[in-house]
């Protein structure tokens, strides 16, 4: 069983309150989401984030492919970290950490996701060409999109 992970930092020129009063509201997903990714939340982000929370959303991680994700918010420490877990979707185990830390200057965000992909060998073999490349390319619009929202650290 071949468990990937995937690591992302970002700094931004905010303040700790400001960084997790964004991220823990769930309808700012859109907002730093590709629009490629048809991403649409069906139900459970009326309220700021708390442990026990489900998330519904429609995505397309690929051209033609539409799905369901459902996530769970399994853990909430106000201001210093938050994970969520896929429930059901496209991924055979989904396990997203997300830390906030202030810093001189701003906000250091951390994002840590630890991902199995179904489909054994062929997932397996999907990982490096194509599933790891859209990944990237996700958190590299996220990066972007945060720094025209909140400015880049100099």
């Amino acid at each position: 069983m071949s468990v990937f992970r995937f690591e992302s930092v970002q700094l931004l020129p905010i303040s700790l309150d400001e960084a997790w009063e964004f991220f823990s509201s769930p309808q700012n997903l859109k907002t730093i989401t590709p629009e490629y990714m048809g991403f649409h939340i069906l139900s459970g982000a009326d309220r700021k984030m708390f442990p026990g929370q489900i998330i519904q959303y429609h995505i397309s991680p690929f051209p033609g492919i539409k799905m369901r994700w459902v996530t769970e918010i399994t853990h909430v420490i106000d201001k210093s970290y938050f994970v969520d877990e896929q429930r059901f979707g496209p991924y055979a185990f989904w396990h997203h950490k997300h830390f906030f830390r202030a810093i001189p200057g701003g906000v250091e965000m951390i994002d840590i996701v630890d991902y199995k992909l179904p489909m054994g060998i062929l997932g397996k073999w999907m990982q490096p060409w194509m599933v790891k490349p859209r990944l990237e390319a996700i958190f590299a619009y996220r990066t972007e999109k945060l720094d025209q929202l909140f400015g880049k650290m100099t």
